[in-house]
């Protein structure tokens, strides 16, 4: 449930927070924070609606008087009968009406509300009053987004439920609906949510302090946002003052809210219980899982708790099952790359490995090849740590090191179960190494990850690894380097020039400048110019030329040499094509491969 009055902390926000230094008095005019923005007639007397709206450009001066005259005669607000008659937006009005009292505008659609002052107040009285608290400007103000800011009632019931001061700013009618349903999507995963097993060691007053009202709807609050957003990852991390919740949405991590430190032992303390996990233990790690519905939508939590020199940090990686990619068209695949990878997995023996850092998203091409190959006819098997998504007709087996059921052991008793297609999550060892190879020689298609930078160096790593040049060569048919590069947004790029000297300074060999996109930032993308992800890819089938150099032990960099002059593209050089295509930009491929 919401909380009110008799529920609500006092809370003293961090110093570092980012709204703290947002609205000063002295503040030049126009945009402070995304989303916020100071008015120009601060201090001025108040003008009428209509005057505001022509000074704003938003209306020409007959349209306005045109419906000032209707609005009389109608005995309504001229600003609602611009609205209805599509003269203004109502984000528009919001503005309109700010600029006139003298108010900050704030754009919720854009401005990161601070999910610690938005469960300051409940939902039915912020549903009342058309006002929701969405910042901390001072450790004791608070900034409250009103529809109405001359509901001087409003404010002062507010001031009162939170013990805080209140600092008005206007907002639209639908802003603060649209923040009170995202507020309030998550109610629906806590009632979907199994009831919570009480822990194994349970400490009372930890658990008193996880089971009050605010905690458990900041806590929840907190993964709805994070699900919206469509962050991977959810990062609290402990700080002398606060801790600091960032979420990884597209693999860059930023910045989300802050949890004020008096309440931070039963933040963790209720993810602890949600994940199963022992409340009592702070000086070891500790991982757990749960699950929760938001929007309709299953999602599975993996936890990780970590202890710290400033108190125990927590991880939750989101895998939401319905943003997953398991397609091969939808990879970003060129035409090439994604021939000669078919071609590799459509054999009937012979390992195909997937390459890259963690994150690159190996673990979804080598799902998607799956997904292709799983037909009635064959028996498809897999090892994973974790398996982070269940695949149907595909046996799943999960590493459990407590029981000595490693990739190793795991892989050699898969061999006696009749499978056609093996994927092991990925090879860590020598032990796990010599098994995948001795099954792809076997009559098995053997599918799996390894940790190199480029194809080229997973060949020399698996003979560095202690496994014979000749085994390797025989069994390999195909090596997949990836990356994962943010798309720009189709709703706000721009195009641009790129020349040939910028292109240089990044290790871009060309003859000549190339034609691209750039990022702007709108409400669809957040500002960051960006929204979602495509991959980058070099292919390297192995040919009898580089087959021979495997058996010579060459280094990767005369492998490297032989694959290109066969035709493979290089990362980078995949990268840029995407730039051309306008897909992703020139700093995002270099950020994404590294410098040459």
């Amino acid at each position: 449930m919401w909380w009110g009055l008799s529920f609500c902390p006092r809370m003293n926000p961090p110093q570092n927070n980012p709204a703290v230094q947002a609205v000063p008095d002295d503040a030049p005019q126009g945009e402070l924070l995304p989303g916020l923005k100071r008015p120009s007639a601060r201090g001025r007397s108040v003008r009428r609606i209509g005057e505001v709206i022509v000074s704003l450009g938003f209306a020409e001066a007959q349209v306005v008087e045109a419906a000032v005259d209707q609005a009389r005669e109608r005995s309504e607000p001229t600003g609602k009968v611009l609205v209805e008659t599509g003269v203004l937006t109502p984000d528009q009005l919001a503005h309109a009406v700010a600029e006139r009292f003298g108010l900050d505008y704030v754009d919720l659609s854009i401005f990161k509300v601070d999910m610690g002052a938005a469960n300051l107040v409940s939902p039915a009285a912020a549903r009342r009053y058309q006002a929701v608290p969405v910042a901390y400007l001072d450790e004791r103000t608070i900034l409250l987004a009103m529809a109405d800011p001359t509901n001087i009632l409003a404010v002062d019931d507010i001031a009162m439920m939170t013990g805080l001061e209140v600092n008005r700013a206007v907002t639209s009618h639908e802003d603060v609906e649209s923040l009170l349903a995202q507020l309030g999507r998550i109610d629906e995963a806590i009632k979907d949510e199994p009831e919570d097993e009480p822990a194994e060691h349970e400490v009372p007053d930890l658990r008193e302090s996880a089971d009050d009202a605010p905690v458990i709807k900041l806590v929840h609050s907190i993964i709805a946002d994070a699900v919206q957003r469509g962050a991977s990852d959810i990062h609290f991390d402990p700080a002398e003052r606060e801790t600091r919740v960032r979420f990884r949405v597209d693999g860059v991590v930023s910045d989300s809210t802050t949890v004020p430190r008096r309440m931070v032992p039963g933040v963790v303390s209720r993810i602890k219980i949600m994940a199963e996990l022992d409340i009592s233990e702070t000086r070891r790690p500790q991982d757990g899982r749960m699950g929760l519905k938001v929007d309709g939508r299953q999602v599975d939590i993996r936890v990780l708790t970590m202890p710290t020199v400033n108190g125990e940090s927590v991880v939750m990686r989101i895998l939401d099952k319905e943003s997953v990619v398991m397609d091969l068209d939808a990879l970003g695949m060129a035409d090439e790359e994604r021939g000669r990878f078919e071609k590799a997995i459509g054999r009937s023996y012979g390992a195909v490995l997937v390459t890259g850092p963690t994150g690159s998203g190996k673990t979804t091409t080598l799902y998607a090849a799956l997904k292709s190959l799983n037909t009635p006819d064959k028996t498809l098997i897999t090892i994973e740590d974790p398996v982070e998504y269940q695949l149907d007709g595909v046996k799943q087996v999960q590493v459990n090191t407590k029981v000595d059921l490693t990739f190793a052991t795991g892989l050699r008793s898969m061999l006696r179960a009749d499978p056609n297609i093996i994927m092991v999550g990925e090879i860590r060892d020598r032990d796990t190494a010599q098994i995948a190879v001795e099954a792809a020689l076997t009559g098995h298609l053997v599918l799996s990850t390894l940790h190199t930078n480029d194809a080229p160096t997973a060949i020399t790593r698996l003979v560095e690894m202690g496994i014979e040049p000749f085994l390797v060569a025989s069994s390999i048919e195909c090596v997949v380097a990836q990356r994962l590069a943010r798309k720009l947004c189709s709703a706000c790029r721009t195009q641009t020039k790129i020349s040939k000297a910028t292109l240089a300074g990044h290790g871009f060999h060309v003859s000549a400048g190339i034609s691209a996109y750039e990022t702007v930032g709108c409400r669809r993308c957040g500002g960051s110019g960006y929204k979602g992800r495509t991959g980058l890819y070099e292919t390297m089938p192995m040919s009898d030329e580089i087959r021979s150099l495997v058996l010579q032990r060459a280094s990767a960099n005369e492998v490297a040499e032989a694959a290109e002059a066969q035709g493979m593209r290089r990362l980078r050089d995949d990268g840029l094509e995407k730039v051309k295509q306008g897909l992703t930009t020139v700093e995002e491929v270099v950020r994404v491969t590294g410098t040459n």
